[in-house]
């Protein structure tokens, strides 16, 4: 019934805020969907083996494939995406997505300045080594609870199968009822929170990191420019754990969206914009 429910009310939501696509679920499992977007195996990786200079990175980005490059197939495919410590495809999604501790020190490296002296310079997303460290220890996935951490359509979910956090991919005017209900249903002006990551970072690992502080949060998302290429244009992520979730749809009627509220001329914005998009007719 729990699944019944979530299903019901998101149709609901997603005709209020004028969404024509699914949020999307996560969720960790042993088994892996079929037919499921996902990396190639790779190369051993592990900070044992980064230490002991026996991890060739060359080797390790031969199988690179980003978490979000996945997710964005899984998306237009209407199916699922997958990560895996075996399958990781890169270095820092197997971190964020649980899969792997602790970080490899070269996404230091790798993220800020690069290594002097060396041709990798960097993707200059933070001022050091050190600053990019102190990030990764911060956010400290937990162990994950499953062999794969996987993300589908929440209308692929079943009761025995719900998912620890929905994902949505929203332009502005979507995200102001997505911001607003998330406020409107908690009353805390800080639920909705915006930190520094990757794409899957804020998608999985930061969301990880407030409900294991036993925070509600909901983690708005989508600026790390090298994600960019695997979103539509305009778009970012809103995740919400699904306690939260919950909730939200049980204060849908309540909320200014079944009011007479300034959502009214927000909806046609919302409705303009998909126009613009060639998304509607």
């Amino acid at each position: 019934m729990a699944m019944e429910f979530i299903l019901d009310g998101t149709a609901t939501f997603m005709e209020h805020l004028g969404l024509n696509e699914e949020p999307f679920g996560v969720y960790y499992s042993d088994t892996k969907p079929d037919n499921a977007y996902g990396p190639k195996p790779g190369t051993p990786i592990s900070r044992e083996l980064e230490d002991l200079r026996k991890l060739d990175m060359q080797e390790v980005m031969k199988t690179f494939s980003c978490v979000m490059g996945n997710i964005w197939l899984a998306r237009k495919k209407k199916g699922a995406a997958f990560i895996s410590a075996e399958e990781y495809g890169c270095p820092g999604g197997v971190y964020y997505c649980s899969m792997m501790k602790p970080h490899l020190r070269f996404i230091e490296h790798y993220v800020s300045t690069g290594f002097a002296g060396t041709p990798l310079h960097g993707e200059r997303y933070m001022p050091g080594p050190d600053a990019m460290r102190a990030f990764m220890e911060k956010v400290n996935p937990r162990k994950a609870p499953g062999k794969f951490c996987i993300f589908k359509p929440l209308s692929q979910f079943t009761d025995g199968d719900e998912p620890e956090f929905v994902i949505f991919f929203a332009r502005p005017e979507v995200l102001t009822g997505l911001f607003i209900q998330a406020v409107f249903t908690t009353g805390d002006m800080d639920c909705v929170a915006s930190p520094f990551g990757a794409g899957c970072t804020n998608i999985i690992g930061w969301p990880l990191y407030y409900q294991t502080q036993g925070q509600e949060k909901a983690v708005l998302g989508g600026m790390d420019p090298s994600a960019r290429k695997f979103m539509k244009t305009d778009e970012l992520t809103f995740t919400v754990p699904l306690s939260l979730y919950k909730k939200m749809l049980v204060a849908l009627p309540e909320s200014m969206f079944t009011h007479e509220t300034d959502w009214t001329g927000v909806r046609k914005k919302v409705e303009r914009s998909a126009k613009a998009w060639g998304e509607v007719e």
